[in-house]
């Protein structure tokens, strides 16, 4: 089989860790740029991104790249490509384009024009053109723009791979998976020693990790796009996925706990995790973390904790994070905690000090993992006016 070039997109900030991801799947030639990795593989490897990357957001087939000046050089672009090659008529398709720094005014008017350019294309190769479909389409085309050139991909995922198939319940303001999975992969966890997350919500965190636990590939429940391309090979597509779904182990009693004080939230986490057949891997418990004790002596501590601009509860957050910093100094010495957060003051008002800030977006929203390695008698900070000695 032969290489071809493609592009995972992910959310910011986990490119490198999904580069080494795309290695271990057997691609070649990563480079990482911000929201996503370049890399060369044969259709196994566009398979197993699909199916078994716990990283990215889609897994794009690039079909060319040129340099351009006005939306008609757009267009010639499009229109040079053999579409009818790659897909029927009869599967609708949906055009999106994203640019940086490009100089053309509208990105509306250069998603018509490469939708144009593809329905003139089979007008011209086949007589009949495919349907428009922005909500549901069977074939979904990315344009993106930088300052000189326009580049064409091909979506192999279909749906976002963010959305693993399990998801029954959501909380008011859920991570997507992918995000979820990045976190737990940059705290270092991995799956030798307890893991909790005190403010659960609907559970998504603890899924992740069950899933990386048992090495359950996080695509198992889902269709991909790529089924609707021309070329699908389904004898190498069962292969792929049955030599992963052997790789994975059955669903076991895990040290992972999941906590909140929400029973509401409880019921949505374990409905979901029914839904991915991980009901008896994890413990669930309703509980206030300031109220409550660790589960083990030590362990992993990740939480998405509420904050302002999600639930728009500034004070009561104001004064519930120096609470936090206090519970994990009386309960957690011997703990990695990871916050992941928007609010700015929760570095501040928490009074501990963070021994690493990650920058990472949820969506548009640049937030930050902050990292407290929980030591007794230290890690304090000085309240104001206290004494020096």
């Amino acid at each position: 089989m032969s290489a071809r070039a493609f592009f995972a997109s992910c959310p910011r900030g986990l490119e490198a860790l999904l580069a080494e991801e795309l290695l271990g799947l057997g691609a070649r030639n990563t480079e990482h740029v911000p929201g996503g990795v370049a890399f060369e593989g044969d259709m196994r490897v566009c398979y197993r991104a699909n199916l078994e990357s716990r990283l990215a957001t889609r897994v794009l087939a690039r079909l060319a790249r040129a340099p351009y000046r006005n939306e008609n050089d757009v267009y010639e672009v499009a229109l040079a490509l053999r579409w009818p090659e790659w897909f029927s008529e009869k599967h609708s398709i949906r055009v999106d384009v994203n640019a940086i720094r490009s100089p053309l005014k509208s990105l509306e008017f250069v998603t018509l024009r490469i939708k144009d350019a593809v329905c003139d294309r089979f007008r011209a190769d086949r007589g009949i053109r495919p349907d428009v479909d922005t909500r549901s389409p069977g074939v979904r085309i990315q344009g993106f723009l930088d300052r000189e050139n326009v580049t064409l991909y091909l979506d192999t995922s279909g749906e976002p791979l963010h959305k693993r198939g399990y998801r029954k319940e959501a909380g008011e303001a859920p991570l997507k998976e992918n995000l979820a999975a990045g976190i737990v992969r940059l705290s270092g966890w991995d799956g030798s020693e307890p893991l909790l997350d005190p403010m659960c919500g609907s559970g998504t965190l603890v899924i992740e990790a069950a899933m990386m636990a048992l090495a359950i590939p996080p695509g198992h429940a889902r269709g991909f796009g790529f089924d609707r391309l021309a070329g699908f090979d389904a004898r190498l597509w069962k292969d792929v996925r049955e030599q992963a779904l052997a790789r994975s182990m059955a669903p076991r009693r895990l040290a992972i706990f999941a906590r909140d004080r929400y029973g509401e939230e409880l019921k949505k986490a374990r409905a979901n995790l029914e839904a991915a057949g991980l009901a008896d891997c994890v413990e669930l418990k309703q509980a206030e973390i300031l109220d409550s004790s660790a589960p083990a002596l030590a362990g992993v501590l990740i939480a998405n904790p509420p904050y302002g601009a999600r639930l728009g509860e500034d004070q009561a957050l104001a004064e519930f994070y120096p609470k936090l910093g206090d519970t994990l100094k009386k309960y957690y010495t011997g703990w990695r905690c990871y916050f992941f957060s928007g609010d700015a003051r929760l570095p501040r008002l928490i009074h501990l000090t963070a021994s690493k800030r990650t920058p990472l977006y949820n969506g548009p929203l640049e937030c930050r993992l902050y990292e407290y390695r929980i030591v007794a008698g230290s890690m304090r900070k000085p309240s104001a006016g206290a004494k020096q000695r």
